[in-house]
């Protein structure tokens, strides 16, 4: 079970494709997500099963990279990416789902320790809440960034 979880909808005035474009761009990611400084390739092409790659963000004022990887794919309604780092596992999903006026484009996001020690599940419950307040912010700006880009090249 997920120690940390948190979900975050926006609606994009674009369509579906060009929404799922944005989202999987990753060689253009830290030109649309403000929030990104950089991307390293590591493994893979395109956006497939497998494609692994070192993102570099601003948080707090100070940098930090993590290596994630895509695990899932579902061309273009789904997709799961994973990431482990300091003895946590991060899986952040993204689901868009059609509508008339474009797209509902859903981020979750969960971690969960790989500590089964009662002072890491003590320290998660009291220093929860505050890094889920943070990661929904961050969260909501990609999803704003995401969404400005598509709306951009749908020309909306």
């Amino acid at each position: 079970m997920a120690e940390l979880s948190i979900s975050v909808t926006r609606h994009v005035n674009a369509p579906v494709d060009t929404v799922w474009q944005v989202l999987t761009d990753l060689d253009n990611a830290a030109d649309t997500l403000s929030g990104v400084t950089s991307i390293e390739r590591l493994a893979g092409e395109g956006y497939a099963v497998g494609t692994k790659w070192r993102e570099t963000r601003k948080m707090m004022g100070k940098e930090a990279s993590e290596d994630m990887w895509v695990a899932e794919v579902d061309a273009p309604t789904r997709t799961v990416v994973k990431a482990n780092s300091h003895g946590m596992n991060y899986t952040s999903g993204f689901t868009l789902k059609p509508d008339a006026a474009g797209t509902i484009l859903e981020m979750y996001f969960s971690g969960e320790s790989e500590s089964t020690s009662r002072i890491s599940k003590i320290f998660t419950a009291v220093f929860g809440r505050l890094g889920a307040r943070v990661t929904r912010k961050f969260m909501a700006k990609d999803l704003e960034d995401i969404a400005a880009k598509a709306e951009s090249l749908a020309g909306k």
